[in-house]
Formats: C-alpha cells, sequence, structure tokens
C-alpha cells in the first residue's frame, strides 16, 4: 500500500462534502499539473490519502481511501488528465496545521513543505505515521 496527500480548497471540495458523498466516494478530478496527474496514475485501489484543506485551513483534516484506480477525467475537454475515485474513511478530531508540520524536523523532507504548489503528492510510511501520530496530540 502507498500513500499520498490530496489538497482541495474546503470552499471548492470540503472533507465534509467528501463524508456526504458516503459509500459511492467521489472523483478527486481537475488536477492539471503534469506531476500531479503522474502521481494519480500511480495510486492503486486500497491505497490511502491524507486529505488536505489548501489556501483556507492550511491542515490536513482527515484520510481518504481510493476505491477506483485512474480513470479519463470527465471535467478535462482535452483527454489528458486523469481522475481517481476516492471514499471518506476518517475525520481528524484534531487538524494538523501546516505550521505544526513544519516545526516537525523529521517531515522536512515532505513534498508538501518542497513543492508547496503541488496538489498530489506521495508520503512516505514514516511521515503517515508521525503526521497520524500529529492528529492525536
Amino acid at each position: 500500500m502507498n500513500y499520498w496527500l490530496l489538497k482541495s480548497e474546503p470552499d471548492v471540495w470540503s472533507i465534509e462534502q467528501q463524508i456526504k458523498a458516503g459509500k459511492k466516494g467521489a472523483p478527486w478530478d481537475g488536477v492539471r499539473n503534469y506531476q500531479a496527474a503522474n502521481n494519480l496514475k500511480n495510486m492503486k485501489k486500497g491505497d490511502l490519502c491524507f486529505f488536505y484543506h489548501s489556501n483556507i485551513g492550511k491542515e490536513v483534516v482527515g484520510i481518504v481511501k481510493v476505491i477506483k484506480e485512474h480513470y479519463l477525467d470527465k471535467t478535462d475537454k482535452t483527454g489528458r488528465f486523469v481522475a481517481v475515485t476516492v471514499q471518506f474513511k476518517s475525520k481528524f478530531s484534531k487538524p494538523v496545521t501546516l505550521e505544526n508540520i513544519k516545526k516537525n524536523k523529521d517531515l522536512s523532507d515532505l513534498a508538501l513543505i518542497k513543492q508547496s504548489r503541488l496538489s498530489v503528492m506521495p508520503i512516505d510510511d514514516k511521515s503517515w505515521k508521525i503526521i497520524n501520530n500529529m492528529s492525536k496530540i
């Protein structure tokens, strides 16, 4: 299993909307960056993703699971980009802020810090565990 981080502006698609999508999940679409799109293509069914509210909040707010691997993004008229379908798994009772992530020296190599504009990024096992633990403090 691989771990990922998916960014969404909460006024466009929030964790609450993801929860309401229920068991059928919702497409993670609208990605127009080639590196982020390649990350979507590398996702496998069952992979877990942090759900990150960008711009407003700047915090990891929960976890979603990939339930359908990449397919053509219906919102892309060019036919170049893909989407995956994700299903809500859990919401953090205490979101993990970008500020707190930056303060943790063990997370200094995260793409979230080094490539802050990337909307879909891999997360290594160690960082996944650290951020999960930070949500419980």
